[in-house]
């Protein structure tokens, strides 16, 4: 019996020392996937990186790790509008995604997902710089545009217009939005078009409520997959196969 208690005891401190030695290892192993990250996406802070599953050293010395959580605060992609002009900086606030079956080198400077997904907050009016909707003339001498969004609850967007006719500046009451996925882009429409006291045709009033808005250069292999409206901001839905992380 005592041979015995002395064998448990002797498992169980290495069972310690096994598990003490892969926190280390998983630590180490973050830290340098996130400077990975860091250098490949250009970033201008470290992204939080979370390895996911124990054990770890039994998943680095396969190759492979289960699954991995990146993210990254203040991530500058590209917007781009369906009419056709340039692309514009665009400010994401927090991007985060969750990657699995990452195939890795031993010293990380490459990996690649097999499968990914996230999600990554535009602020509206981030949203609506980089949308860079221009005044529309809906009649002689009268122009309208868009100049607030804000959360419109029930997963709608709340689009703000205001009129100018005669120099003088007057806001419409706010119509709500739905926000879909066409193409790779969001699109925008008003649910119900704003009452402005005379008699327009819907498709010009369309020019001025609904847009388009293009969100590209999101880490390489993630694509966008739907968008919600939420308190702050747009959450876009984003997944992905074959994505690199670095390299």
């Amino acid at each position: 019996m005592r041979a015995l208690r002395i064998l448990l005891i002797i498992a169980v401190v290495l069972g310690g020392l096994f598990v003490a030695a892969d926190r280390v290892a998983v630590y180490l192993a973050e830290d340098e996937a996130a400077a990975r990250v860091r250098s490949s996406e250009g970033l201008t802070s470290t992204p939080e990186v979370s390895i996911n599953g124990f054990p770890f050293l039994t998943q680095l010395a396969g190759g492979t790790l289960d699954e991995v959580e990146v993210t990254i605060d203040d991530y500058d992609a590209n917007a781009g509008t369906g009419s056709g002009r340039g692309a514009t900086p665009v400010r994401i606030e927090k991007l985060t995604a969750t990657m699995s079956d990452v195939e890795f080198t031993g010293d990380f400077t490459s990996a690649t997902a097999g499968r990914a997904s996230g999600t990554a907050l535009v602020s509206y009016p981030e949203l609506l710089k980089a949308a860079q909707v221009e005044p529309v003339e809906p009649i002689p001498g009268v122009t309208a545009q868009v100049v607030q969004l804000s959360d419109g609850g029930d997963g709608k967007v709340a689009v703000h217009v205001e009129l100018t006719a005669g120099g003088v500046k007057s806001k419409l009451p706010p119509v709500n939005a739905s926000l879909v996925v066409r193409n790779g882009e969001i699109a925008v429409q008003a649910d119900k078009l704003p009452n402005v006291g005379i008699p327009i045709p819907e498709e010009t009033i369309r020019k001025v409520t609904d847009f388009r808005q293009r969100i590209s250069d999101l880490p390489a292999g993630v694509e966008l997959d739907a968008v919600e409206a939420a308190e702050d901001g747009v959450d876009l839905l984003l997944k992905g196969s074959n994505v690199r992380l670095v390299g």
